[in-house]
């Protein structure tokens, strides 16, 4: 066979490996586990770090305050150094809108070593701790993040059924325009490429993830895993958050959320790239070989299904044209169900090969930016490399 014809067949052989042996990543029926309601509700301190979050207040802490939660519950906004007003609008919110009791704390600027949101995170499990008696869970939760009125009360009854330390549903992000549409279930797909959700559910596994934007923690597993202190460097907090949980030998559970959504926009391509690039470097643990790696494995996996389906009609070359379809059809069969997830059309799965271009020179620019000193950059603050941050 050609040169052409192999990298088809070695695509095509990556890809039947992930459709049976990536723990069925594809799929999307991880969602909240068959749960009662317990005996009695246990407390919950809902903790939100915010820093210049004023467009998205309105719309998400409102949903929070309306939660139909049994039980003792409290809302605690971290006010991280905001320069729009965020604490201002927290508090006319809470008298607006009433319901949930809300307290707005600003712990003013992170200390060395620490990152600005688990800063503010810091201080709002700090402040839910003194409380008399302490909340047996916290609710970590976004500012972007709205949730429907049964969220919490789900959220816990799914902890306690399980017998969870950690339960943390990824929200639905928005899908409006058309970079959204394109760009957004991609982001989700390859996250639980990364990080099958079914290996995470596993009691004892070793894959560990959660989403930073739902979490809802037991106030001991945190304690035991001394957190955040222990995940104080880390930009992406989540993952982070879940491998100290398990770590310390507490069970968790991640899925993809039905009444939990993010609120925030991104209708432009720079947005979602910005989201992206941010963070995807210190997956690769700032590492260039890993970098390497990535791009080439990329490069098998999502681009030579269709460039060797290509080169395989225009060359007459019937088994690169033959592996190298059967390659691309098996991939986009895998992003079927995460389109229909987000209700997206169908015919955007053949596209996947080109999102995934996108991705890689996302992912190739977060390293440009981390050598150039601008690297893991989120409003207008930029993070060092956990093992060159200082410590305390």
């Amino acid at each position: 066979m050609s040169a052409v014809a192999w990298i088809a067949v070695g695509s095509l052989t990556a890809w039947v490996w992930l459709l049976l042996g990536q723990g069925f990543f594809w799929r999307t029926d991880q969602r909240l586990p068959r749960r009662t309601a317990p005996d009695g509700w246990p407390s919950v301190a809902i903790v939100v770090p915010a820093r210049d979050e004023a467009d998205m207040l309105p719309v998400s802490l409102p949903s929070l305050l309306a939660q139909d939660y049994p039980g003792a519950a409290e809302v605690i906004l971290v006010d991280d150094c905001s320069k729009d007003g965020t604490g201002d609008l927290a508090r006319a919110l809470s008298v607006r809108y009433g319901g949930l009791p809300v307290t707005v704390v600003s712990p003013g600027e992170p200390e060395p070593g620490w990152t600005g949101k688990l800063w503010a995170v810091r201080h709002g499990i700090s402040l839910a701790r003194a409380r008399e008696p302490a909340p047996e869970y916290l609710l970590l939760t976004d500012a972007d993040i709205a949730h429907e009125p049964d969220s919490l009360r789900e959220l816990v009854a799914a902890a306690r059924s399980g017998g969870f330390d950690l339960v943390s549903q990824m929200a639905r992000l928005r899908v409006a325009s058309a970079w959204e549409r394109l760009v957004v279930p991609a982001f989700v797909y390859f996250f639980a490429q990364l990080y099958p959700f079914r290996w995470v559910n596993r009691a004892m596994a070793r894959t560990a993830a959660a989403a930073g934007g739902c979490v809802l923690l037991r106030t001991g597993a945190a304690e035991r895993a001394r957190v955040p202190e222990s995940i104080r460097q880390a930009v992406i907090d989540d993952v982070s958050l879940a491998r100290a949980v398990r770590r310390s030998g507490g069970r968790i559970w991640l899925g993809l959320a039905e009444r939990v959504d993010s609120v925030r926009p991104y209708p432009r391509l720079a947005d979602l790239w910005r989201m992206v690039s941010r963070s995807a470097y210190a997956q690769l643990r700032h590492n260039p070989l890993l970098l390497v790696g990535t791009v080439l494995g990329l490069a098998l996996v999502y681009l030579a299904p269709p460039v060797t389906l290509a080169a395989g009609l225009l060359g007459g070359n019937a088994p690169a044209a033959w592996a190298g379809g059967a390659a691309w059809a098996v991939m986009a069969g895998t992003y079927m169900p995460m389109l229909g997830y987000y209700r997206q059309s169908l015919w955007l799965a053949p596209l996947l090969p080109f999102t995934a271009v996108l991705y890689l020179l996302m992912t190739v620019d977060s390293a440009l930016q981390h050598y150039r000193g601008r690297g893991a950059a989120w409003k207008g603050r930029t993070y060092a490399r956990p093992e060159a941050a200082p410590d305390r």
